[in-house]
């Protein structure tokens, strides 16, 4: 019997520890993540971003995704997901592709691990959403998360607590 791919995506607002985490399962699990493209991609930028080249970061994490799931391996850890690029897009633009709604609702995902807010922010060249707004977006991603039905666990704690956290979830999942 051919076993199933588990299917793990890490979100929560800015500075939330989201990078730290997907590092620490793969080391943990000997697995390749996928990293959060949209980091690399606009520092690169030199210059501000568009909307073009967040509909770009779409559609490269939907191609991550897919050559990840290609390889068939057991477990596929995901730093950041398609759903912080359709928040980010309607924040920013007001507005979201419906291709984008639709690989949403198409992708499989088993379940999203939510750092929370209880890390301190910490500044650098690409975030945005400090204070107020950071509080603001981390209530809408798990509104969407609840708006799309699917299963999240929120991940608190000091980085080490996050793991363990997080190894406890995933190996929870059947």
């Amino acid at each position: 019997m051919k076993q199933k791919t588990k299917i793990i995506a890490i979100t929560g607002a800015e500075s939330t520890g989201k990078s730290t985490l997907a590092k620490a399962l793969a080391t943990h699990y000997n697995v390749p993540f996928v990293p959060e493209f949209a980091r690399s991609y606009v520092e690169q930028l030199h210059r501000s971003y568009t909307y073009d080249d967040v509909i770009l970061i779409a559609k490269k994490q939907i191609e991550q995704y897919n050559e990840m799931l290609s390889q068939q391996r057991p477990l596929i850890i995901l730093d950041t997901w398609l759903l912080i690029t359709k928040i980010w897009l309607d924040v920013v633009y007001g507005k979201v592709p419906s291709w984008i709604e639709q690989a949403i609702k198409e992708i499989h995902i088993d379940t999203f691990l939510v750092c929370d807010i209880d890390l301190p922010w910490v500044p650098d060249s690409v975030r945005e959403n400090g204070g107020i707004d950071r509080e603001k977006l981390q209530q809408t991603y798990i509104q969407e998360l609840k708006n799309y039905n699917f299963p999240y666990h929120i991940i608190k704690g000091n980085y080490e607590e996050r793991k363990k956290a997080a190894i406890k979830v995933i190996s929870s999942l059947d």
